[in-house]
């Protein structure tokens, strides 16, 4: 008797732990429904006109070779800090050397024709004073002369045009900042006009947007502001100043817009990626926070309170980001309406329900 007791107990034991799982959701669920919720409202916000945009330095300089020869060291490498006149590389100079050689060689033998010129100039004189020769006679001893000493002018220029050449051998820094990229490698080949190295001033930067020529009356207004946003960080800077170039590409029909950048930039580089939020004045826009948005796939949603204690999912069309990280909504919620901030128990208590 006693073990058909334990018998049925332990087989009414499951049946009963499936009774409580069943109310279990149920009361999770009404703990969990104090899911915390925000009223939208319509604000003025700043009306604003975004573009993408590449950061880039406002002063940079392409150090290029200006002789031609073989690569022997190189000093430094990208991200290097340079000042100006720092050398960057050397060149191999025994061609120029070869070049200085022969400068001097056709100087030398421009000063010896210039020195026979004027003996026989010298000459002709004091023969002409003697009634010797003829005035045509001192005219061609002159004129010889003369051509002598343009030879002789023309020769030294040529050594000193070498000297320089040989100079160029030392690549160095034509303004104090950084090294952006490096070029060319030990041994390789440098020829007149090659890009060797990138060298920009880290202190002056700037974002450069191509905007459509339907903005430019918008844009070309004076006192026009912007801020950039870096995406990847979330990080925003306000614009020193924007400069809207007066001319347009033929081609895509745009005008680039140049947005300084402030002097205390740090961690921006040239290269960067970067959005411009142009600032074209305030209007009435409605934004809902990010954290409420729910993202599946293509569709885009926030749980709306439906007034009775559940949520009903509602899909929207979101614009851009704006300034304080919330979502600007375009289509699909009005001014009042209240959204929950956390999509997933809004989700729960739906299902709840």
């Amino acid at each position: 008797m006693y073990s058909y007791i334990m018998l049925r107990f332990h087989s009414a034991l499951p049946a009963a732990l499936l009774v409580a799982a069943a109310f279990l959701p149920a009361a999770v669920f009404a703990a969990d429904s104090a899911v915390p919720t925000v009223q939208l409202s319509v604000q003025a916000r700043a009306r604003t006109y975004s573009s993408e945009a590449t950061i880039e330095a406002v002063r940079q300089a392409t150090v290029a070779a200006q002789v031609q020869g073989r690569v022997l060291e190189t000093r430094v490498d990208a991200g290097a800090r340079v000042r100006q006149g720092d050398i960057l590389m050397r060149i191999d100079t025994r061609e120029a050397d070869q070049g200085v050689a022969a400068a001097s060689a056709n100087v030398a033998a421009a000063q010896a024709r210039l020195v026979d010129a004027r003996n026989a100039l010298e000459r002709t004189r004091s023969l002409k004073a003697r009634n010797f020769v003829s005035g045509s006679a001192l005219d061609q001893a002159q004129a010889a002369f003369d051509a002598a000493a343009a030879q002789h002018k023309a020769a030294e220029a040529g050594r000193a045009q070498a000297d320089v050449s040989r100079g160029f051998a030392s690549v160095t820094s034509p303004l104090t900042g950084v090294v952006a990229q490096r070029l060319t490698e030990v041994g390789e080949m440098a020829q007149p006009g090659r890009a060797l190295m990138i060298v920009y001033e880290p202190g002056a930067l700037r974002a450069v947007a191509d905007v459509p020529q339907s903005r430019l009356a918008e844009l070309g207004k004076g006192g026009l502001k912007a801020r950039i946003e870096f995406p990847e960080t979330g990080r925003w800077l306000d614009a020193a100043s924007v400069i809207v170039l007066p001319s347009a590409d033929p081609r895509t029909h745009t005008a680039r817009v140049r947005v300084n950048l402030p002097a205390d930039a740090g961690g921006v580089v040239p290269g960067m990626a970067a959005r411009v939020h142009f600032l074209l004045g305030e209007a009435p826009r409605l934004a809902v926070p990010a954290a409420a948005i729910l993202r599946r796939g293509e569709l885009t949603g926030v749980y709306v309170a439906d007034g009775k204690g559940g949520f009903s999912l509602r899909q929207l069309r979101v614009g851009s980001v704006l300034e304080d990280g919330s979502v600007e909504v375009l289509a699909g919620l009005a001014g009042g309406e209240t959204v929950a901030l956390d999509p997933v128990r809004a989700g729960l208590v739906r299902r709840a329900h």
